[in-house]
């Protein structure tokens, strides 16, 4: 029971932080939003687990589009979770024991991102601007949104997560 209790506290305390980091940050452009959810969405996998990550992955995209950032199109917005839950899977499958060297943490690093990134191409770019009744504006703007900044802000977050799990992970496990 205590061991659930405290995944679900750092599961929740993870998920506040997200939200905070989406509000605060919303007017700072996606690269900038992308970059921050995406060191959550890492270090939520990192330092709490797959279970914790997959939660936080889901659930980000929901608040972002409360909130008002991102697209505001009910339809991309489970998209967007497939490919935060994509980013955090590859990168446990990658990283889980924690004890990685240099060139493992890279490759974790790099498939991590490039998954997400071909994941939301594929899906939004791909499929969901082909099948939804999208005007040619809308079509760009979402081309341009989950193309290259995508991988950029995959990149930049999961590889700042990976640099500061390791001390969150000895915070969390203090006594």
């Amino acid at each position: 029971m205590k061991k659930k209790t405290l995944w679900l506290t750092e599961t929740a305390m993870l998920i506040a932080l997200l939200i905070v980091l989406q509000a605060v940050t919303k007017s700072w452009g996606q690269i900038v939003t992308g970059s921050f959810v995406n060191t959550v969405l890492a270090l939520s996998v990192l330092t709490v687990g797959l279970w914790s990550g997959v939660t936080v992955a889901a659930l980000s995209p929901f608040f972002a589009f409360m909130l008002g950032i991102g697209p505001q199109l009910i339809a991309i917005v489970p998209a967007i979770a497939v490919g935060n839950v994509v980013l955090v899977v590859v990168l446990w499958a990658l990283t889980k024991g924690h004890k990685l060297s240099h060139w493992k943490t890279v490759i974790a690093w790099a498939a991590a991102s490039v998954c997400k990134f071909l994941t939301l191409y594929l899906i939004v770019v791909k499929v969901l601007c082909s099948v939804l009744p999208l005007k040619a504006p809308q079509v760009a703007t979402f081309s341009t949104m989950f193309s290259w900044p995508q991988l950029f802000t995959a990149l930049i977050g999961t590889g700042v997560a990976l640099l500061i799990a390791p001390i969150v992970r000895k915070g969390l496990n203090a006594e």
